[in-house]
């Protein structure tokens, strides 16, 4: 399923996870491991300095200061490396996100893994690291593939997984993430959980909805949700559909946790495939921030584009 995976790093604590997870996927598709960093630049414009998080001045990049930074990489992930060699660790300077998706399209990378961290300064470190919250969302809405987010420690067996979860807003927006989930449901031989929530808070109708009213809403999304996916999984029985009323994020990690779920598939975008916000969808974020499984973001330009790689 993957062929080329992308683990985009600082190097710092924040990517630990994400490393874990990155270099045991790559081992159990038998993946080349694309591990990259990127300078930022201290300027909007193109830039061959960093900002040196010691001295708080600027740092010319060259071999020297270049060959320091992949040794650090090396030493950072030597436990990794010694188990599994088909890795690649690259390193360049410029705008954080758009240098990555440059290597995804060079590269023709498939899969990208990242730590849902923010801006940090690490007084102990060789220098300033600028991965940011935006970085990560400017390469979800992006990228050409799925992006999975770690924000904290994997502790389930990759080798060993039994629950997948789709979160969806019945959408066309939503129909990618649907794909890969049932994709990687059948590689997995796993069960595949389609989830949609109803929002019945009083800020999105500017009122509390009479139990008559949820009811209502909750008999046709289980018309919409069979007309959706039921024709797309005619050769799947290991499936499970189900309708939630109330916060949406909070059903969906309130499911996940209960039901074991080792990973959550959602569209990038909810709601619409034409919004053009580089933010992900307010429940993505909110899902991506508090879930204990990691958390694939697919990119709703894909439905624009008939993208299709991954339809079963």
């Amino acid at each position: 399923m993957f062929k080329n995976i992308l683990f985009a790093t600082t190097v710092t604590p924040d990517c630990d996870d994400a490393a874990g997870y990155a270099f045991d996927m790559a081992m159990k598709y038998n993946a080349r491991l694309h591990v990259f960093h990127v300078f930022g630049t201290p300027s909007r414009g193109y830039s061959q300095f960093v900002i040196d998080a010691k001295t708080g001045e600027k740092e010319a990049i060259s071999d020297e200061y270049g060959t320091v930074v992949k040794e650090e990489i090396e030493a950072a992930y030597a436990e990794y490396l010694e188990q599994y060699v088909n890795v690649d660790i690259q390193y360049t300077v410029g705008s954080i996100d758009r240098e990555i998706l440059r290597k995804v399209k060079k590269e023709g990378i498939d899969l990208v893994i990242m730590g849902a961290h923010k801006q940090i300064k690490d007084a102990e470190a060789l220098r300033y690291r600028n991965v940011t919250g935006d970085t990560l969302q400017k390469v979800a809405k992006s990228a050409r593939c799925p992006l999975i987010i770690i924000s904290r420690p994997y502790e389930k067996n990759l080798w060993e997984m039994s629950n997948i979860l789709c979160g969806t807003d019945l959408t066309k927006a939503s129909m990618p993430a649907f794909r890969f989930a049932l994709k990687f449901a059948r590689e997995n031989k796993c069960k595949l959980h389609l989830f949609h929530g109803i929002d019945i808070t009083s800020q999105q109708f500017g009122k509390v909805p009479s139990q008559m009213e949820v009811e209502e809403k909750v008999k046709e999304a289980e018309v919409k949700i069979h007309k959706l996916y039921k024709p797309e999984m005619e050769s799947s029985d290991n499936y499970e559909m189900i309708i939630r009323e109330g916060i949406p994020y909070m059903e969906i990690l309130k499911y996940a946790r209960e039901n074991s779920v080792e990973l959550i598939a959602m569209s990038h975008h909810t709601g619409s495939i034409f919004q053009e916000k580089e933010v992900l969808g307010s429940t993505v974020e909110e899902v991506v921030l508090r879930s204990a499984c990691p958390v694939a973001s697919i990119n709703r330009m894909n439905v624009l584009e008939g993208y299709d790689a991954f339809k079963a």
